[in-house]
């Protein structure tokens, strides 16, 4: 079976992810285009550094030759926004991603990419879903990969350069060049490493990467830029006086952050400094989307540049969706993801990260300096973040009293009003808001809490947690 979460179909190897499946959702995809008489537009694939990653977008490649469809294949491991990019400029229906993000070693996936460059609504991957429901073993045709590629059914491509060139031309390469900024890099072991050393050592930056190896292991860890992925980074950038750490997650369409005081930045202070250079610094305008689980100091910034922020559920469609209708300069969620307008429809953690030292260039400034002028304009505040694993019996309980029966805890602050949007949030009176939702991603419970201090938005976590039955939750990012 497929299911799709809100980042593509994921799912254990050698358990649901398996060629079997593999197959059945390119031959569903088939079946898709072809209802929708865009068979003949082609499609592109492109693959991470993932255990069968390759294998993977080969096998999906020789379904569609035997549909009829020709599929470009980029032919060396590259970031998710490459195919993003390649969609939108070609003007393709459709595009394919094998990859798993940030997930675990043990995962894979595909994300599946519609016109535009966009991550696939649920109205797309839910009629995907039922097509594959529907098709039989023996409905599945290939055509041999080495066949398909002498009879032009299948060709390879590495359009890398066409995507470093347009970010190149929206970037201010020139005050980069002038800055002479030292960068230390992690890609995670992950697909980041040659676009982003490529544009960086091109704007003349000092460039010094860890783990840059391929390892479909990531070293043991999560290819996900955390606090505690990060340490090796943060050490670096304090050792060795570098203006800022950029760590990418393992497609590299997220990114993680280290200031030049050794301070890891969090998503949602990546997107908050971002928002705030482009208003004050580039004299850019236009609106910010957020998602029910991003930092609401993005709506003080709005305010504060007679802007507005808008809030919709989790999942990066529905950010680059709402960006399209009310035309937001940026847009982004606390899980790393980001755009900006003028880009890509989808997260960019390439991009984000040449931004960022656009910034440090222009400004002159470094990120703490800057982060303290957003402070002094606009306050401070305090995120708490939390997961839960869980056995499906309680995931039923919690679901059944959270979203069924719909009981609340009592808080010592004042609730002006709860949103079930995405999961259950809390919005009080004080500004401070509260989320429980399960992941759309892995087997978690997520809480959230940002508040005027630390140990409100601790003190609130824990009384979710005990309302909930729930056992001592891991902080992941808390500041």
């Amino acid at each position: 079976m497929i299911r799709f979460g809100t980042g593509g179909w994921r799912a254990v190897i050698g358990d649901e992810f398996i060629k079997t499946n593999i197959q059945l959702l390119a031959k569903a995809v088939s079946v898709k285009m072809k209802r929708e008489g865009k068979a003949d537009a082609g499609i592109v694939l492109g693959y991470d550094r993932r255990f069968l990653s390759k294998e993977t977008m080969r096998w999906c490649g020789e379904v569609f030759a035997a549909e009829g469809i020709k599929a470009k294949l980029v032919n060396k491991s590259s970031p998710t926004p490459l195919i993003m990019f390649y969609v939108m400029k070609h003007e393709l229906p459709y595009g394919l991603m094998v990859t798993a993000s940030h997930n675990p070693a043990i995962y894979n996936g595909i994300k599946v990419f519609t016109a535009g460059g966009r991550d696939a609504d649920r109205t797309v991957t839910q009629e995907l879903e039922q097509i594959a429901d529907g098709i039989r073993p023996e409905e599945i045709h290939t055509v041999p990969y080495e066949q398909a590629l002498e009879e032009g059914l299948i060709e390879e491509i590495y359009p890398l350069n066409e995507y470093l060139d347009d970010i190149i031309e929206k970037i201010d390469m020139g005050a980069i060049k002038r800055a002479n900024l030292r960068i230390a890099l992690d890609p995670m072991y992950g697909v980041s490493d040659i676009p982003l050393k490529t544009l960086l050592l091109t704007a003349r930056c000092d460039v010094e990467t860890i783990h840059d190896s391929h390892d479909t292991l990531f070293g043991g860890r999560m290819p996900a830029p955390n606090a505690s992925t990060m340490r090796q980074l943060i050490t670096r950038v304090i050792d060795y006086g570098f203006n800022i750490g950029i760590a990418t997650d393992g497609d590299a369409d997220r990114l993680g952050v280290i200031d030049d005081t050794g301070r890891y930045l969090r998503a949602n202070d990546v997107l908050v400094l971002l928002y705030y250079y482009l208003i004050r610094y580039r004299g850019m305008h236009g609106p910010v989307v957020r998602n029910i689980a991003t930092t609401h100091m993005l709506d003080r910034i709005a305010e504060r540049f007679s802007e507005k922020c808008y809030e919709v559920p989790v999942g990066f469609k529905y950010i680059s969706a709402k960006m399209s209708e009310v035309d937001a300069l940026v847009g982004g969620e606390s899980s790393g993801g980001l755009t900006v307008r003028g880009h890509i429809n989808g997260k960019d953690g390439i991009y984000a990260a040449m931004l960022l030292i656009e910034m440090i260039a222009v400004t002159g400034r470094n990120i703490s300096e800057i982060y303290r002028e957003i402070e002094k304009e606009c306050g401070s505040i305090f995120m708490e973040e939390r997961d839960y694993r869980f056995t499906e019996e309680k995931k039923a309980c919690i679901r059944e009293l959270l979203f069924e029966k719909r009981e609340l805890p009592q808080f010592p602050y004042e609730t002006d009003h709860v949103s079930y949007l995405d999961g259950v949030k809390f919005y009080f009176t004080n500004g401070g808001w509260a989320v429980a939702r399960f992941s759309g991603t892995e087997p978690l419970l997520r809480i959230f809490c940002e508040m005027s201090c630390p140990e409100d938005a601790v003190r609130v976590c824990e009384i979710l947690e005990d309302f909930l039955g729930l056992d001592t939750g891991k902080t992941v990012s808390a500041g």
